[in-house]
């Protein structure tokens, strides 16, 4: 009996267990509906400010910086929660892949499970807590903005910031490398306009603010992004958890069942054997 009272109890501690997990995926799964919304939110802001950009600087790519030196800053967008399978590592990997071994880099890294994998990096200048809710991406995003503007003063030699980013996105299941150089001379084909647009700023100033406004929107797109393909990634991981977890609890309770019969079985020799003996 003690055999079967310890199986019960197992299977007992799985179940609990597998309530959590499927909580834990319900609430991923609410999250990937809510991302899902605002990530077409923001795509249209990106796309709407790039449509800006291409019509501004038909009339004014003199205003295009030139080719110059600059400081390599890659920015790893990872999870600051676990139960995402290989979401970090592929990151790491992602950041060896494509750095040289004489290239000079800076590293950002966002997400407390990604910093645990690079606490001893030389590379890294920043460590940042990544969003777990789509709410907390605002303050992430200012703190990332805080950390690349303290990165590009003039105390830093070396030149302006050349910007990378190594992501997931919710649509696809690699890694994405995206060089946020927030815009590029446009083709002739492009014209759509026979005349320059009408500003009230000078076009430097007009250029600068613009691009300020790609850049937040675009890290804006990434980090949303990469939310919800972490949720993604918990979905399927606390998945398969789970059916991994109904498989062994229904191999367990076969066991004690099995138990169970032979115990019944022993009950009823001793009831004949009793029987037999007031006879």
């Amino acid at each position: 009996m003690s055999k079967r009272r310890d199986l019960e109890t197992q299977i007992h501690s799985l179940n609990e267990i597998r309530e959590i997990m499927n909580a834990m995926k319900n609430l991923s799964l609410m999250e990937v509906h809510r991302l899902t919304r605002f990530l077409d939110t923001q795509a249209r802001v990106v796309a709407g400010i790039e449509a800006a950009a291409a019509d501004f600087l038909l009339f004014h790519p003199e205003l295009l910086p030139g080719e110059q030196a600059s400081r390599n800053v890659h920015l790893l967008v990872g999870s600051e929660r676990g139960f995402c399978g290989d979401f970090n590592e592929a990151l790491v990997r992602a950041l060896e892949d494509h750095i040289r071994s004489n290239q000079s880099v800076t590293l950002v890294v966002i997400g407390g499970k990604l910093a645990a994998k690079l606490v001893d990096d030389p590379r890294v200048a920043a460590f940042l807590d990544g969003p777990s809710i789509v709410e907390e991406v605002d303050a992430v995003l200012m703190k990332l903005m805080e950390t690349l503007t303290a990165l590009n003063a003039p105390s830093h030699a070396g030149g302006p910031l050349r910007l990378t980013v190594f992501h997931h996105d919710a649509a696809g299941e690699s890694v994405k490398v995206s060089d946020l150089r927030p815009f590029q001379k446009p083709e002739p084909e492009q014209v759509r306009f026979a005349h320059a647009p009408l500003l009230y700023l000078q076009p430097e100033v007009f250029l600068t603010g613009l691009a300020e406004q790609y850049l937040l929107a675009a890290l804006h797109a990434l980090l949303y992004g990469s939310l919800m393909a972490e949720n993604q990634r918990r979905m399927q991981h606390m998945d398969s958890a789970v059916r991994r977890l109904e498989r062994t609890s229904a191999e367990l309770w076969q066991k004690r069942n099995i138990l169970r019969q032979e115990e019944i079985t022993e009950e009823i020799e001793v009831i004949m054997l009793s029987v037999q003996a007031l006879e």
